[in-house]
């Protein structure tokens, strides 16, 4: 499927609302599957990496529909087809080794992410796993086990990483503590939290104990990484002015916004009070500039990168990504994809083996270039919205609905694309 988009004829103008939030609803269906009742969810994102999980819990014996998850003891099954989601796969690693048996398997870009730094930390705390000879990705077998805890000094700032830890921590003997080396995205404290867990903070560590979960009313805010792609759009087609309603603005997740104003973006943020922290946002388009993004704000916009790497080709001067490395095992590696999106735009790029440099062309012009998505919903999306600069004939969209279903509709609606 090719989605093709042509240079937006006219500034973007008006008011908008984002799918739920990926890793909020991600957590709402699989904690609600551990929990003591039954979960009501609003606002859950219906993508396609959700509904691997919603399938994944009802596989295991739960009552689970997009707007409610009724908790059960979880019973050993076969295959557990987690689909092309990496947060499935790997919190269920987790939730999975001290509850039930399963096999998590997945299509060939989720076979080929790591899966060995989330096995190692569980591995030491007496999980049982088997894998393809040599191997440390899927498919993998999970034996349920007697687990204890341990302390986890992470090295590698993952919330995937955490979250399957604290999971398989709250379902083991003694206390779990997992020491984080970069502050990063929070859902799973909230929400375990909210739910009854014991859990607490300790400096850098997160302590969690063995205990029930209780259900509760769990409202998704928008996806902050969706909400992305419309605050770059915004900001390079001159005269813009959208308002993103009820996004998420989760400070662990807010990376995006600070990098923006940094590179001349005018943002205003209304913010509501929650256990999500959330609100409306208005993004008006100036002269962009370049900057450097790098050390503990990465954590903080993992995902926003391909798109920033767009607003960075109009900005003045160069923007340089650093201690990225993560985005070399995505969906795709986002560093090569992104280079080469970019190239194929005109835009002068390189890749780095932590992250990119982007030397900005503020007065591009149109190519029609044709863009390779690799199969990568976030690289297929930052793409399109480049097209409202440059166009573009951006291959291979059906990827963007693990993510973000309507988004097609919604260029249109906006750009006519």
């Amino acid at each position: 499927m090719t989605l093709t988009v042509r240079p937006a004829p006219h500034p973007l103008r008006g008011r908008l609302r984002v799918p739920g939030d990926k890793s909020i609803s991600h957590r709402a269906v699989l904690f609600g599957a551990l929990a003591r009742g039954t979960t009501r969810i609003t606002g859950l994102l219906e993508g396609e990496d959700v509904l691997a999980t919603l399938a994944a819990v009802r596989a295991l014996g739960c009552d689970a529909s997009p707007t409610h998850v009724t908790g059960a003891p979880w019973r050993d099954v076969g295959v557990l087809d987690c689909g092309n989601s990496g947060t499935t796969a790997r919190l269920l690693l987790g939730a999975l080794a001290p509850r039930a048996g399963a096999t998590l398997d997945g299509d060939a870009s989720l076979r080929r992410r790591p899966m060995r730094r989330v096995l190692d930390p569980l591995t030491g705390m007496g999980a049982a796993f088997a894998a393809a000879p040599g191997g440390a990705t899927l498919p993998i077998r999970v034996e349920k086990r007697r687990l204890s805890g341990v302390t986890v000094n992470a090295t590698v700032a993952s919330a995937q990483v955490k979250s399957a830890v604290l999971l398989a921590g709250l379902g083991a003997e003694g206390e779990t503590t997992y020491v984080e080396p970069v502050a990063t995205r929070d859902h799973t404290e909230r929400l375990l939290a909210a739910m009854g867990a014991p859990l607490r903070r300790e400096g850098q560590g997160i302590v969690i104990s063995e205990g029930p979960l209780e259900a509760l009313a769990i409202t998704v805010p928008g996806d902050i990484s969706s909400a992305a792609f419309w605050m770059v759009a915004a900001a390079i087609v001159p005269g813009s002015d959208l308002v993103i309603e009820g996004v998420g603005l989760n400070p662990t997740r807010t990376g995006i916004l600070d990098v923006l104003t940094r590179m001349g973006v005018v943002i205003d943020i209304e913010p509501e009070a929650g256990p999500e922290p959330f609100g409306t946002v208005r993004v008006r388009g100036g002269g962009l500039r370049g900057t450097r993004i790098d050390g503990a704000l990465i954590p903080r916009l993992i995902d926003e990168i391909p798109v920033l790497a767009v607003a960075a080709a109009f900005a003045e001067g160069e923007t340089t990504f650093a201690d990225a490395a993560e985005l070399r095992v995505k969906e795709s590696d986002r560093v090569a994809t992104t280079v080469a999106g970019l190239r194929a735009l005109g835009i002068d790029a390189d890749g780095r083996p932590d992250g990119l440099v982007v030397r900005g062309t503020p007065n591009a012009t149109p190519t029609g270039a044709s863009i390779e998505s690799a199969g990568d919903h976030r690289i297929a999306m930052a793409f399109a919205i480049a097209g409202l600069r440059l166009g573009a004939d951006v291959r291979d969209t059906a990827c963007i609905a693990t993510s973000y279903p309507s988004f097609s509709s919604t260029l249109a609606r906006f750009a006519g694309a």
